[in-house]
């Protein structure tokens, strides 16, 4: 038996003293509420209404129940509203402070759309892990190597002019013997300094004779966009960025550079509702590909470039 049900249909027919008119209160047809009164009655042992007379009058164990199951239909709704404030409760979570608004409130938007309410922190990755580690989050997108991630964007160079070629080799940025040639500089943003990302890159420049001043980390994304628009040197960034600044973006030959993401949460269900449910729409907030096993939340060994040299 349905003690909460049978509980609303007995207090709506107390409430209008008629079977007719507290079932339509309660939204129900006159026979389930005389059905679920029975039911209720049965399993008393004594009758809650006397019912010979045309008037529905409580017998006097009816009003001695009526108080209780006041209380039990009020229990009822205050927890059905409680339920719905717990599940409109913001899921906080951390996210690369690279990410344009616009994409971010399309990742918003998606959640809501699955009922899934995003609050989301921008922080470089610094910031992101800290943000998880004092639990000022319930969650965060942590930058991890790219074997080991879930998302994977790809990195290249990007330039105010266009690339004579598909590829970029580092060597042709070394300087003549002569000097005269400005030394055109890799500007690294906060998002890619990273050991598992800017260590790679400052090697292989080293291994073939940059000056050490040619890898250089910017205090922001800004910073070193401005500085890609308004001079030779070259940004290390995603398509989707390159694209975003009007930049001319191609591929760096001599290493392949993926960003790589993954989600920390302290609760497994919010782990799960990131990693699956808004697998696409994290990728497509994130630049990284989205492709058939990524719809369904599957973890992708080897993807594509977001984007093409422009």
């Amino acid at each position: 038996m349905d003690v909460v049900a049978a509980c609303r249909a007995f207090v709506a027919v107390s409430g209008h003293g008629s079977f007719t008119s507290g079932a339509a209160a309660a939204g129900i047809p006159q026979s389930v509420a005389s059905r679920r009164i029975a039911t209720l009655e049965e399993h008393f042992g004594a009758r809650l209404f006397d019912r010979s007379s045309r008037a529905v009058r409580l017998t006097p164990f009816g009003q001695d129940m009526l108080r209780t199951a006041r209380r039990l239909v009020d229990l009822a709704d205050a927890m059905t509203e409680d339920a719905e404030r717990a599940r409109l409760r913001p899921l906080r979570i951390a996210v690369p402070d690279s990410c344009p608004p616009n994409r971010l409130a399309a990742l918003v938007a998606a959640g809501r759309r699955q009922r899934i309410h995003l609050e989301v922190r921008p922080a470089d990755p610094a910031g992101r892990e800290r943000l998880c580690r004092t639990l000022e989050v319930s969650a965060g997108i942590v930058a991890v190597p790219a074997e080991m991630a879930v998302w994977r964007v790809p990195l290249g160079l990007a330039s105010r002019t266009p690339f004579p070629a598909q590829l970029v080799f580092l060597e042709t940025l070394r300087t003549g013997r002569t000097g005269a040639q400005a030394r055109r500089r890799i500007l690294i943003q906060p998002e890619d300094d990273v050991a598992h990302l800017r260590d790679p890159l400052t090697r292989a420049g080293q291994s073939v004779g940059l000056a050490p001043t040619q890898v250089a980390v910017t205090p922001s994304l800004v910073d070193a966009a401005a500085q890609a628009l308004s001079s030779p040197d070259l940004l290390l960034c995603s398509p989707q960025q390159a694209e975003d600044f009007g930049l001319h973006w191609c591929t760096l030959a001599d290493l392949g550079l993926h960003r790589g993401y993954d989600i920390a949460a302290g609760a497994r269900e919010d782990l799960e509702q990131l990693r699956a449910v808004l697998h696409p729409d994290i990728a497509r907030c994130l630049g990284a590909h989205v492709g058939p096993r990524e719809s369904s939340g599957g973890r992708q060994s080897d993807m594509p470039p977001a984007g093409e040299p422009r």
